[in-house]
């Protein structure tokens, strides 16, 4: 069974999409769609910006989702997936990947996901840490140690998990998380808290939007960040798409479960084609991997 993943955040670069849109058709069609949605050339900005131009929360998470969900459209009838899963924003492109979103309704959902989050990180300063080398459980206990908003944000691979939460809080678990023999623990340049409790204004505003928003039953099963479990019940996807903003991204225990229910292949679609695919091959080594 071929399973396709979508990136998140982190995954973009500088130009990106720029030979999509010189190339094809399709992705041009589609770009130029996007640019009409969104009320503006976001195409100049992901052709033409700077690293820094990219970095931002409202420009990234579209441009990202653009990125996926153009070359799923350019591979035509040979994109047929078997499951999907996306990491935090990846999860929107994954769904309408599988049907469930149309492209339209997704891009606004990620516009509005984009600038809520924004405004969130600009009324409560917060920031998130990379913990390399130590057991999932052992980070947990730590954050469960400090004092203030410190929890686990995204279980990326065995060996690798990030932490959100306030900056003092943050910081304070650096310092023990490396005495606790932390590989590394690096506080991270990123705008805010993601995947915390700090995003409870976010997921507010986001809530809205979804519940008015058509979610169709999905073509394949569509494992979500929530509970790491495949969902094709329409209901249940939206509300895990609500909780997701405050909850933390369970990447590990995903790969794991879809190798478990019978994934034999990952594909990674969109951005870099390299961040979800090496988080794969920590799980399992020689897991087979490509890129779309």
């Amino acid at each position: 069974m071929k399973a396709y993943i979508f990136p998140g955040q982190g995954s973009q670069f500088e130009g990106m999409g720029k030979d999509l849109y010189e190339s094809s058709e399709t992705a041009k069609e589609l770009l130029e769609q996007a640019n009409e949605i969104l009320g503006y050339r976001i195409t100049d900005v992901m052709f033409g910006g700077t690293a820094e131009d990219l970095k931002q929360t409202k420009i990234t998470q579209p441009a990202v989702f653009l990125h996926s969900i153009v070359k799923a459209k350019m591979a035509g009838d040979g994109f047929r997936p078997e499951a999907v899963a996306g990491h935090s924003l990846g999860e929107f492109s994954a769904l309408v990947a599988a049907g469930s979103l149309s492209f339209e309704d997704g891009l606004k959902l990620v516009q509005q996901r984009a600038l809520a989050m924004q405004k969130a990180c600009e009324a409560v300063e917060g920031t998130m840490a990379a913990v390399l080398g130590l057991e999932d459980e052992a980070v947990e206990k730590v954050c469960g140690e400090i004092e203030g908003i410190v929890v686990p944000a995204n279980y990326n691979c065995p060996g690798q998990l990030v932490i959100s939460g306030s900056v003092p809080g943050i910081e304070a678990a650096v310092e023990k998380l490396k005495e606790a023999g932390a590989r590394k623990a690096i506080v991270l340049s990123v705008g805010g808290a993601f995947h915390s409790p700090l995003m409870q204004p976010a997921k507010d505003e986001l809530e809205a939007a979804i519940a008015n928003t058509n979610i169709g039953a999905p073509i394949c099963p569509v494992y979500q960040n929530v509970n790491a479990k495949a969902e094709t019940d329409p209901e249940t996807i939206r509300l895990h798409l609500v909780e997701q903003l405050t909850s933390p991204v369970r990447w590990t225990q995903t790969i794991k479960n879809m190798m478990a229910d019978g994934v034999s292949e990952f594909v990674e679609v969109g951005g870099t084609g390299k961040v979800l695919r090496g988080f794969v091959r920590r799980v399992e080594r020689k897991f087979p991997t490509s890129a779309l």
